[in-house]
């Protein structure tokens, strides 16, 4: 284990002993490669628990930039329990004196004083959730529940006892009010992200029928994990646009600005060392910066990661802007002139769509973050390809559609692979039985596809299923699914975690081939396959996230591997574990278009980007309104 890997392990606990801190100190005073530490913590979700016990443990021994971002991710952590127990300190003066609401006005200042000693401890919040779920305080009681998930992620054991707690205590909030949105979005959210399918029929019917009254059961991001209806993604995009009106004072109000370069605003949630940024961060390199000017808007703080100080260097101007508020973001924006504004996130991660509403930009596009449509009419374009949007899908966009003429999704050919491949058995896979993988997060998994996973592992003797690592909870149900279905559990193998992104795509090559979800296609994780050379098999669905896989495989010249139906899919899967000789063929036409294909040609990818924002900003010169147009090739 690494010297990082060791620093990590004593550093990201709850409570540390002080044998944890000896240990710190020791690692800390041998030296640390801080860009490989804080690429761990990010891709573990530690940052802020790690770097409060550092700063606590041995501030001293930290460089000053360490110790400027650690502080300000902690600080964040500090003010979104702050927020919290004053939303629920709300609710306490709201209730009439008791004996039972004088118990939990004890229990919050007890919470209060240990999250202000260690604002880390998820035990706070789970002495709060059931204190306020006593007094039928159901929705505290639930936001109590997703704070301490929040807190424990990175604990399996303790993930799965908190995502049963909400399951528990949205369950009971909804037999009190079945409309209760909060406690029914927290369940549906958990249960998706558990593999948790034996109520996914129940769940499908409660989003249904809100959904024919104009009502919002689920997010739009979680509904694209079970939806296969891009009339259903329309209408659910509807009406949560409903939440952000376009503001009644647009502050760009028709002017025509004259700059010497186009001016483009690129808005993220994600600007660190996440697998979308990591995606598009070779474009932002590639822009020609004499046609024009780069600006980031970063929603969250700085992750100290080699990604960020990458994407740092690629913009014109940098700005941070977590502290202030929509309005004044969006007036930052149109006091700057910005040409055009892509918003990044969609209504996936910590959204903030306001700052659009306010109209800052004569043109702001939906480009990436989410595989949809947002139904809000601030948006002027969607950035696509003619596979994840075809023509006869236009009316279930409220965005006029551009394409792209290879695929719409960027890929970043520095992606570095490491040297070393490790072994099968370094990771607990056969060594001389067929391989399946698929390295989606677990809420993309349905039963549908599983069930076809099953019948492949009963068909195809010995083999074994390799998953992303998750947590315990999904892993245990997608254990119990499988021996359902008459299949060994021991056959699925998990993970495991890998702190470092290069040596994950070096151990890809361990697998045979690549089964994809559906409805919800791998995206970035099925351009890191085929970099990897791992050969990616999919089928085609009917929405824009179930089409994903079938532009990037057009586009890197393995159109054969795109099915139509699950059962093309499932037999085309059990052919090639079947014939070594056709897959060994597959496997080298990939290695071939590595270089050559357009999937990877970045350069070329950027070129496109930059046509498509010519031709938006052309029209709007011209003063025509929005419509769509294919970039030529």
């Amino acid at each position: 284990m690494t010297a990082e890997a060791r620093l990590v392990a004593a550093c990201a606990k709850v409570q540390t002993t002080g044998a944890d801190e000896v240990a710190i100190r020791t690692l800390l005073a041998g030296g640390i490669d801080w860009t490989a530490f804080a690429r761990m913590l990010v891709e573990r979700g530690l940052t802020s628990r790690a770097g409060h016990t550092l700063l606590r443990v041995a501030p001293e021994l930290l460089p000053d930039d360490i110790s400027g971002a650690l502080r300000a991710v902690v600080d964040q952590t500090r003010a979104a329990n702050v927020s919290l127990l004053a939303q629920l300190a709300r609710s306490l003066d709201a209730m009439p004196s008791a004996p039972a609401v004088e118990r939990v006005r004890h229990a919050h200042a007890a919470a209060n004083g240990a999250l202000a000693a260690n604002p880390h401890e998820p035990a706070a919040w789970r002495t709060l959730g059931p204190a306020f779920a006593d007094l039928k305080q159901l929705e505290e009681a639930i936001a109590c529940y997703g704070r301490a998930i929040t807190l424990a992620l990175d604990d399996a054991a303790a993930a799965l006892e908190r995502i049963a707690e909400a399951v528990e205590a949205s369950d009971r909030a909804l037999a009190l009010d079945p409309g209760n949105t909060a406690a029914g979005r927290t369940s549906i959210h958990a249960l998706l992200f558990a593999c948790d399918w034996s109520r996914r029929d129940e769940i499908k019917d409660r989003i249904g029928d809100p959904l024919r009254r104009g009502e919002a059961l689920i997010t739009p991001f979680n509904h694209l994990a079970i939806s296969d209806s891009e009339a259903d993604n329309f209408a659910l995009a509807r009406i949560w646009a409903r939440v952000v009106p376009p503001s009644a004072e647009p502050l760009w109000r028709g002017e025509r600005y004259y700059h010497d370069r186009i001016r483009i605003a690129y808005i993220s949630t994600d600007f660190r060392d996440t697998l979308s940024v990591n995606a598009i961060a070779g474009g932002f390199e590639g822009h020609d910066k004499s046609r024009f000017e780069l600006t980031a808007i970063s929603l969250n703080p700085s992750d100290g990661s080699e990604t960020r100080r990458r994407l740092e260097a690629a913009f014109d101007r940098f700005i941070d802007v977590q502290a202030m508020s929509d309005a004044r973001v969006a007036q930052m924006l149109r006091d700057g002139e910005i040409d055009i504004a892509i918003d990044l996130n969609g209504y996936a991660g910590n959204r903030r769509n306001g700052i659009l509403a306010h109209r800052p930009a004569p043109i702001q596009v939906n480009y990436l973050g989410y595989a949809g449509t947002m139904g809000m009419p601030f948006f002027d374009y969607i950035i696509a390809d003619r596979i994840v949007i075809p023509e006869e899908h236009h009316a279930y966009y409220s965005e006029k559609v551009v394409y792209l003429p290879d695929t719409f999704f960027p890929t970043d050919r520095k992606r570095r692979i490491a040297e070393r491949t490790p072994s099968r058995a370094e990771f607990g896979l056969p060594e001389s039985r067929f391989v399946f993988t698929c390295h989606n997060t677990a809420y993309k998994i349905s039963p549908e596809i599983f069930d076809v996973w099953m019948r492949l592992l009963r068909t195809v003797e010995g083999s074994a299923l390799w998953l992303g690592a998750t947590d315990g909870l999904a892993s245990a149900n997608l254990r119990r699914e499988a021996e359902r279905r008459g299949v060994a559990p021991g056959r699925l193998v998990f993970g495991p975690w890998v702190a470092q992104r290069a040596d994950h795509l070096a151990r890809l090559r361990l697998a045979d081939l690549f089964l994809d979800t559906l409805p919800y296609n791998a995206h970035t994780t099925a351009c890191d396959a085929l970099w990897a050379g791992l050969p990616l098999l999919t089928c085609r669905g009917s929405t824009f996230p179930a089409r994903v896989a079938a532009s990037l495989l057009g586009a890197v010249g393995l159109p054969e591997l795109v099915t139509e139906s699950l059962e093309e899919y499932e037999a085309l899967a059990r052919d090639l574990a079947g014939d070594p000789r056709r897959l060994a063929a597959l496997k080298e036409k990939l290695t071939r278009n590595r270089d050559t294909a357009l999937l990877f040609d970045s350069a070329r990818f950027t070129r496109h980007l930059e046509s498509a924002y010519v031709g938006m900003w052309e029209r709007y010169q011209a003063g025509l309104p929005p419509e769509s147009f294919a970039v030529a090739p």
